[in-house]
This record gives structure tokens, sequence and C-alpha cells, in this order.
């Protein structure tokens, strides 16, 4: 009778895991016509960048995507699912000790992100076009920061669990900033990501998705319930995102992503997974970091055409589709090997 009611609550609790992921998506795709009209209307038109990080024109780059930017695109679509992902967890699935943090977390990368939108589509497309990269950093990592003392005072975290070896690893106050540089990290290579159409979406989805599934199998219902919305939202958004896209998501929606993804992997104790299942990020951010490097310290040699990584394709020659499906197949090849040794540890040892 126990096994009955026991696996009758599971039931009832998976159920409402995936109403919580088709709720996103219907609320996404109710939401993508207001914001269409509204950023048509007012020509939230993303500009491109001129100049690269290092300061040289941004001639490679102009040559791939320049026929691209004659289209008009607006941004900041990330909207869309931002406030689906809010609206729905608020009120369906709000909990002190599951969905407060990456819930705060989401929304406060995503309000750092609106604002370089916003100067983006108010600037001249000079440079990068947007808030100073210092500052983006210095606002993520305070909101990092403060969600990683919340992590530890509140939510009283303190160790990491290292995968396959049946352990937890306590490193006690150390766990703040491993919080911020996890956070912090994830975040800019999710905004790395996002330079074609229905790159970082795609992946991102099925990041969540991995991740709704592990939540769930560690009992962590409220934390596999905002993974699935955010995987509803984010595929209402990659509909209309796909090769040509119709809006471009901005930093106000990459940084979320990448923000509530690097505190999901803290909040399950499954961050030394996190470099398998978004092995798509780490290249691209990877990428950034070698060629930024190598500029500086090679004066001015470069070890890909141009990154981060999806362009260096591109100037090979690769279509864009190709490269955007090719890379969410080793993203979703990757996320299924996270879940596999994330199975392995829990269930073989």
């Amino acid at each position: 009778m126990t096994n009955i009611l026991t696996l009758t609550v599971h039931t009832n609790t998976l159920f409402r895991i995936v109403l919580l992921g088709f709720v996103g998506f219907i609320v996404s795709m109710i939401i993508t016509p207001l914001y269409t009209n509204l950023a048509y209307r007012r020509q939230w038109w993303k500009k491109p960048r001129e100049t690269a990080v290092t300061g040289e024109v941004a001639v490679v780059f102009n040559q791939l995507h320049g026929e691209k930017h004659k289209r008009q695109i607006p941004t900041m679509a990330g909207m869309i699912f931002v406030a689906a992902v809010v609206v729905v967890t608020l009120v369906a699935n709000l909990a002190r000790t599951e969905t407060w943090l990456p819930l705060a977390a989401f929304a406060g990368a995503a309000g750092v992100g609106l604002i370089d939108d916003i100067i983006n589509i108010k600037g001249s497309g000079r440079g990068v076009a947007g808030l100073p990269s210092k500052l983006k950093l210095l606002l993520i990592t305070l909101i990092a920061l403060i969600g990683g003392l919340f992590f530890y005072y509140k939510l009283n975290v303190a160790s990491i669990h290292i995968p396959l070896m049946y352990g937890q690893w306590h490193v006690g106050l150390w766990i703040i900033p491993i919080f911020v540089l996890v956070v912090v990290s994830t975040a800019n290579a999710v905004n790395i990501t996002d330079g074609l159409d229905g790159l970082a979406g795609g992946l991102s989805s099925a990041a969540f998705a991995i991740y709704a599934i592990i939540a769930a199998l560690e009992g962590r219902f409220g934390v596999a319930g905002f993974c699935l919305t955010i995987v509803g939202a984010l595929l209402s958004y990659t509909w209309f995102n796909i090769f040509p896209a119709r809006f471009f998501m901005g930093d106000v929606g990459s940084f979320a992503l990448g923000t509530a993804l690097g505190v999901v992997a803290m909040l399950t104790n499954t961050v030394l997974l996190l470099p398998i299942i978004g092995i798509v990020f780490v290249a691209e951010g990877g990428s950034s970091v070698i060629q930024i490097l190598s500029k500086k310290l090679r004066k001015g040699k470069k070890v890909f055409k141009i990154a981060p990584i999806h362009h260096h394709f591109e100037a090979m020659g690769w279509p864009e589709t190709k490269v955007t499906m090719r890379f969410w197949i080793i993203g979703q090849i990757a996320s299924v090997l996270g879940l596999v040794v994330f199975l392995v540890g829990k269930y073989l040892k």
C-alpha cells in the first residue's frame, strides 16, 4: 500500500513538472506576437559590432554577416522566455530552498542584459555596441556573489560532489568563490555562444532538459520544474529564432540562461558535470579566451580565423545552418553523456 501511495505521489509530481514545461511553452507563445509587434514598431534593431574585443576592425565578422545585418532584425527577444519563466515560476513553482535562487539569478542577469541591449539599440554600433565589457562582468559577478552568499549561508551548502568517486569534497567558505566562478563563466560562455540563428537556444534547451532529469532523480522537483519551464519557453523562442531568425534573444536572454544554468549545476551538486553537459559552451568561451591571449602574447597572431569557434567554421566555408545543427548534435550527445556519468555515479556504487 505504501509503495502504491509513493508511486502515486511521484507520478503526480512528475506530471506537474512536465506540465510546467508545457505552460512555459504556451505562455511564451502568447507573449511572442506582443513582443514582435512592439519590437518592429519601435525598431529595436540590433546594431552589429564594428570592432573586435581587442580593438581592431571586425573584418572577417563583417564579411560573414554583413548581408544579414542589412536586414533589420530586432533584439531583446530574450524578454519573451524570461517573462514566461518568471511568471510561471512565481505563480506555480516558487520555493525558498529550490527556486528562489535560480529565479533571482535568472531575472537579475536578464536585467543586466536588458540594459546592455537598450544601449545597443540606441547606440551607433561602433565598438561592442553596448555596456563596457568590464562593467558587464562586474555586474554579473555581483549577482553571482549575492547568489553564492545565499547558497552558503541560507541553503547551508559547503561541499562539492566528485563524480564516480562517491564522495563529497568539503570546501567550506570556498564554496562562495567557486559558485561565483561557475556562474560568471557559464553566463559569459552562453553569451558568447549566442552568435548564430538558433544556436544558443537549441544548446540551452538540451542542457536544461538534462538538468531537469538530474534534478528529478535527486528529488529536487522544484529545480526540475524550473528547468523544464525554461525548456518549454526556450523551444517556443527557438521556433522563431532558427534560420532565418525573426529576432535575436540579445544579452537579456543569453545572460539569463547562462547564469541560471550555472546556478542549477550548483544546486544539483553536479558542477563537475557542467563542462561535459555544456561542452559546446566551454569550446565557445575557451576559443575566445585563446584568441585574445594569442593576439596579446603573439603580437597579433591568431589561432582561429575568427572567434568564437562557430564563426571560425563559417570562415572555413560551412553554411551557418550546418554549424548550428552540428553544434546542436554535439551538445545533445554531450548532455546525454553527462547524464550517463551522473547515473553511473548514483546507481552503480
